[in-house]
């Protein structure tokens, strides 16, 4: 076989396109029409509502304005978001094993032509519509069919894009490409999981406890009016100044934000998320589920040892395990295989591979039936359990290769049995092959790092027990593991599983019930894959990561994927996960704590004086000052928890409620001082200006203490958000003082008094109350 010339591929491709179909976009409009049906959005629009009905028309078209606005921002930051996953989505394209100028290389399955020839086996997607040459699939059509059974697929079948081979491996002939493939379409490997966001559940649970203050607020100053024998109806404008204070306008804006930012941070890490809450997810685990191999150790196999059977020499057992391999497949027990026997020269004679069955989990072996000069048999390499079995080794053999099979695995190799069958059909045992699989250089200062920042590292191997041990202690794992027969007859077994080290003799469908049963003890697990059996459990844990080399269906089940070895890819996404997590946590604290203190401060005056104290208007400006300038806090130098962390809104509720409550507490001696002393008290467009700067200034400086868990000095914002509020401020002490936008002036002298003294309360009081909430809260 020699495959297509890449000029004739080339060709080809300019006649037929690249094998792909263009996917049908959302219609744009429908999609930003649905963001004015958004809770947030309900709010705005019951303010346009109340206005009109007062007659405050020009407030009805200014909050019509920022309903638009909003989802604009809204709709734009999606966009972006969606447009940062597609971009990434990009970057993990199917690969395709294809034979070109008789090589066979890698290439991306969108240039894949008619006549090319490609190699498939487990785990590979069908890349487009081909013809098998040679071997056989068992492949997996629900995504096509809809039905659940698994086809079987021989030389001259014909398969469809878009299938998962489950076993077996094929060379096979691409016919169709693209919009000409029998389906139309190519299924892309990257699916955007359909969870339900948390974003909509957190800003969900934000609004109820933000409805609940104001509502149990409003019904109090309702009732206190009744009690008073005035006019119901004359609370209008009090429920119309509070909704407006209380609209959490740039929520959805806010974790677009912020989750983008995030997703093209881990970029420059080697990490690809697939999932644009994937990293806020990651936040809270507290138990990874670790493959041994690529992700602990380097996938790196060399053989070290050969221990031959009598009659075999150690260049036999060489010889066997390479016809045994298949180089296209570039497997890396294959590949260590063929790389030794081609170094000692141990296979002397040509020979033709004319059937090659490559490794299952079920029988955990390969086979290949070989075609050298006149000789003609079959030759397996596998696990020794297996092969001593099939090739009737008695039982005083079989202990005589345990015990070197112990013996390589306490040394932290792994054996391979390799065994023959001439023509008799009989099979005869030759010798074990010794690999070694080296732990990764930093994989015992991140196992490290992983337990300091409370995450568990629980290793599943397929390896015998002593290998795993023997990994375990050289990684720092440790060396306490349970035998994946075990995991059945266990009565607890996710409080076991977290106890140990990990799991040894692991098939891929045990990880899945390892995933359940760790989440049955209220545990949020991480899982690595890189296999199709793996998709499940990939699928079934709350972060799934795809490992560096994984087949293409663990990709589209995980929702981050690995572009290099190793841990430190995993430890990324916690870390800056749990930035994320930090950075959407305060501005749902800052957003908490400045709707109590605006609702509480605005109806306990309504209660003491009679006045609205604050227009509709000026609680309108503060919302456009200070809701948009806070998604700036997505840019902050927030210090992730260095433990897991969840999301706690009573508890985040509760602080608002007494840091609200205390900023209101030194509002209203502030309030007092100005009633006394500034005239306000018979001037009410004064009283308006002189609200409005003690809501504005407390909620803006406030920021700079809430964002940072112990005193405020001890982290520094970022410049973007530093300089977006110290602007913020800067405007919020202009507006007043000149009298802009409707407002009465303010002299120089009480403006200045004012934010000293806001500046203090905040920067003495307010911090000290909010270090000490923090302690008991949330450390």
């Amino acid at each position: 076989m020699a495959g297509l010339s890449t000029q004739e591929a080339l060709g080809r491709l300019k006649r037929f396109g690249f094998n792909e179909v263009s996917e049908k976009k959302k219609n744009s409009i429908i999609e930003f029409l649905k963001l004015l049906l958004e809770p947030a959005s309900w709010m705005l629009e019951v303010i346009i509502v109340l206005s009109f009905i007062l007659g405050r028309t020009g407030d009805a078209y200014i909050v019509t304005a920022l309903l638009v606005l909003n989802a604009v921002v809204t709709f734009v930051q999606s966009s972006n978001s969606q447009k940062a996953v597609d971009t990434l989505k990009q970057k993990l394209q199917i690969k395709v094993k294809v034979l070109r100028d008789r090589e066979w290389s890698v290439i991306p399955g969108r240039e894949l032509v008619p006549g090319d020839l490609i190699r498939l086996r487990m785990g590979d997607f069908v890349p487009a519509d081909v013809k098998i040459s040679e071997g056989e699939l068992e492949l997996d059509q629900s995504a096509l069919t809809g039905e659940s059974q698994n086809v079987l697929k021989k030389p001259n079948d014909d398969v469809y894009s878009g299938s998962v081979t489950i076993h077996g491996e094929a060379t096979a002939e691409v016919i169709s490409t693209g919009a000409k493939t029998f389906f139309g379409k190519t299924i892309q490997l990257v699916k955007t999981a359909k969870h339900k966001s948390h974003a909509d559940i957190v800003i969900f649970r934000l609004l109820a406890w933000i409805i609940t203050a104001v509502s149990s607020l409003l019904l109090l100053a309702l009732a206190v009016t009744y009690i008073r024998g005035e006019s119901l109806l004359a609370t209008l404008p009090l429920m119309l100044v509070l909704l407006m204070g209380a609209v959490p306008v740039a929520a959805q804006a806010m974790f677009s934000v912020s989750m983008a930012l995030g997703a093209r941070e881990l970029v420059k890490k080697g990490v690809l998320v697939t999932r644009l809450s994937a990293p806020n997810d990651a936040a809270s685990v507290d138990v990874l589920c670790a493959d041994k191999t690529g992700t602990l150790t380097q996938n790196k196999l060399s053989i070290v040892k050969i221990q031959a059977a009598r009659g075999f020499s150690e260049d036999d057992v060489a010889r066997y395990g390479a016809m045994a391999s298949q180089e296209a497949d570039q497997d890396a027990i294959d590949t260590a295989f063929i790389k030794y026997a081609r170094e000692t020269s141990a296979i002397k004679e040509p020979f033709v591979q004319k059937r090659f069955i490559p490794f299952s989990p079920t029988n955990r072996r390969t086979k290949a039936h070989i075609i050298q000069g006149e000789k003609d048999f079959i030759v397996y390499k596998g696990a020794f359990e297996t092969l001593s079995e099939e090739c009737g080794l008695d039982q005083k053999a079989i202990e005589i290769w345990n015990k070197k099979v112990d013996e390589n695995a306490r040394s932290g190799y792994r054996s391979i049995a390799m065994t023959f069958s001439d023509g008799n059909n009989k099979m005869v045992f030759t010798g074990l092959a010794a690999l070694h699989d080296p732990p990764a250089p930093d994989s015992k200062e991140l196992v490290n790092e992983l337990k300091k920042m409370g995450v568990s590292v629980t290793m599943l191997t397929g390896d015998a027990e002593a290998v795993a041990r023997q990994t375990g202690n050289e990684v720092g794992i440790g060396d306490s593991f349970i035998n994946a027969s075990e995991i059945n007859t266990i009565t607890n077994l996710g409080q076991e599983l977290f106890s140990r080290s990990g799991v040894a003799q692991v098939y891929p469908e045990d990880k899945y019930k390892i995933i359940k049963a760790l989440q049955s003890q209220g545990h949020i697990t991480a899982m690595t894959g890189d296999g199709v059996n793996d998709a499940p459990a990939l699928r079934q844990a709350e972060v799934g990561i795809a490992v560096s080399g994984a087949t293409d269906a663990a990709k589209a089940a995980a929702s981050i994927v690995l572009t290099e070895s190793g841990l430190s890819g995993i430890v990324s996404p916690i870390r800056v996960g749990r930035q994320m997590f930090e950075r959407i946590n305060t501005w749902m604290l800052v957003k908490l704590k400045g709707t109590m203190m605006k609702t509480i401060f605005v109806v306990l005056l309504y209660l003491i004086t009679g006045k609205f104290v604050i227009t509709a208007t000026a609680m309108l400006i503060i919302m456009f000052m200070t809701d948009f300038v806070k998604i700036s806090l997505a840019t902050d130098n927030a210090r992730g928890a260095l433990l897991p962390d969840r999301w706690r809104i009573g508890r985040l509720a509760f602080t608002g409620a007494v840091l609200g409550g205390l900023m209101t507490l030194l509002a209203l001696a502030l309030f007092y001082i100005g009633w006394k002393h500034f005239g306000v008290s018979t001037n009410d467009n004064l009283l308006n200006t002189f609200s409005f700067q003690i809501l504005l200034y407390y909620i803006q400086l406030s920021v700079f203490i809430v964002r940072e868990k112990g005193h405020f000095w001890q982290s520094a914002p970022s410049k973007m958000l530093f300089w977006i509020i110290f602007i913020d401020i800067c405007l919020g002490l202009l507006i007043p003082t000149l009298g802009l936008l409707g407002f009465a002036p303010m002299p120089v002298k009480y403006t200045l008094f004012i934010f000293t003294y806001i500046f203090i309360s905040i920067f003495t009081i307010t911090d000290y109350v909010k270090y000490l909430l923090f302690k008991r809260f949330f450390q």
